[in-house]
């Protein structure tokens, strides 16, 4: 697996991954009828950066950096992930988290924050604490879950600096 920097032809070929995420209505606050030109947009030109991991020419998932906040805050970075159903399970979200936290280095953030991470996701939240990250706060009932209804978000945190 190989993780490079994503083009639009990339994302196009991950398209339909990303949209079956939003339409899940599972794990992302996003609009479940964007468009393939508006996820774009969202995913690729608004953050500073955003990576794909590649392996025999399929994108098995997708990540972006970017500041969370502004001004006194632009130290701490915030990432989202995407990995296709086809390969959960097979270490693809765990590198591009690593990857990830390396990029944030490099960039010249010093802490990395999750804002919303859907607490009905075991997987991730089991995943991100593995790698690391601290759930430093709960916000009740924030994610309308299609299937479970409301459920709570976690806020996830980690210092990277030395």
């Amino acid at each position: 697996m190989n993780i490079v920097a994503m083009t639009p032809e990339l994302f196009s070929r991950f398209w339909p991954v990303f949209s079956a995420i939003i339409q899940a209505e599972e794990t992302y606050a996003f609009d479940s009828g964007l468009t393939e030109q508006q996820a774009f947009d969202l995913w690729c030109t608004l953050p500073a950066e955003t990576y794909a991991a590649l392996a025999d020419g399929v994108v098995l998932g997708t990540y972006y950096i970017k500041a969370n906040a502004s001004g006194p805050g632009a130290h701490v970075s915030n990432c989202g992930y995407m990995v296709a159903d086809a390969a959960r399970g097979k270490g693809v979200a765990k590198a591009l988290c690593q990857h990830s936290k390396q990029r944030a280095l490099a960039l010249g953030f010093k802490a990395m924050q999750f804002n919303a991470v859907v607490s009905s996701n075991t997987v991730a939240v089991a995943l991100w604490q593995k790698l690391g990250f601290e759930v430093i706060g709960r916000v009740p009932k924030a994610y309308r879950h299609k299937q479970l209804g409301f459920v709570d978000t976690l806020v996830m945190y980690q210092w990277l600096a030395e």
